[in-house]
């Protein structure tokens, strides 16, 4: 038991999905976990362990922003033993050939600054996804027939962003998408020899406007947990 979550000692599998949200938590437990069990409800951030295919699996809550994210990340990796973190979110595409819908599997995360920028001082340290899990995600989206884009997101401290040149500037760049966890995400992990993939679907579109209703979100995101799952046990 740690101050932000409540679980006991082998209540956390080592192969732990993070939504930013506690409900889709829920959701993607009671969806696709064999026998899932609440492992946590501190602070209503709810966390679920299960089985999937005979492997046991959790899905946490990581609430939302790198800062939220940091502290569940920490106490997984840390404090339970957690040694494969995989976000499953919505993101924002910035590229034009990048639709509603989309899969973002995300190889790396640039950031203005993360809770652990402080700790490189004047180094420019580069998050990035686990190759393996990247390579494996790959093939399940292939496999799926789900259509999927790998590259560079963003990983924005703030929701309400208001820096048009800095997103002209990303776009230029060939960012994909932009969203909020994964560039801490990957630091951590990588702090803790562990591994890690962000694995995002595009539910609203920077540059166009379009976005999911919200009652169309949870439907489309069964594809992200399915080749979040089997990249994690490929």
């Amino acid at each position: 038991m740690t101050i932000h979550i409540g679980a006991a000692p082998g209540d956390i599998a080592e192969t732990v999905l993070m939504p930013g949200d506690p409900m889709r938590a829920k959701w993607a437990a009671e969806r696709f976990l064999d026998a899932p069990r609440q492992v946590n409800a501190v602070r209503g951030m709810l966390g679920f362990t299960g089985n999937w295919r005979g492997d046991p699996v959790t899905i946490h809550g990581s609430g939302m922003g790198m800062a939220s994210l940091s502290i569940y990340a920490n106490e997984l990796l840390r404090d339970y033993g957690a040694k494969t973190l995989i976000r499953i979110g919505s993101t924002g595409a910035m590229q034009p050939h990048v639709a509603l819908r989309d899969v973002i599997l995300a190889m790396t995360a640039s950031s203005v600054g993360t809770p652990s920028s402080t700790i490189f001082r004047e180094l420019n340290y580069a998050p990035c996804a686990d190759w393996g899990l990247l390579r494996s995600a790959v093939a399940a989206a292939e496999a799926r027939g789900v259509p999927h884009h790998v590259g560079g997101i963003y990983s924005s401290d703030t929701f309400y962003d208001e820096r048009p040149d800095l997103n002209e500037q990303m776009t230029r760049h060939g960012i994909l998408a932009v969203e909020m966890e994964t560039a801490e995400m990957y630091t951590l992990a990588a702090r803790h020899g562990a591994r890690a993939l962000s694995v995002l679907t595009v539910s609203d579109h920077l540059q166009t406007g379009e976005a999911l209703p919200s009652e169309d979100r949870e439907a489309g995101f069964g594809d992200m947990v399915e080749i979040a799952l089997e990249a994690a046990f490929a």
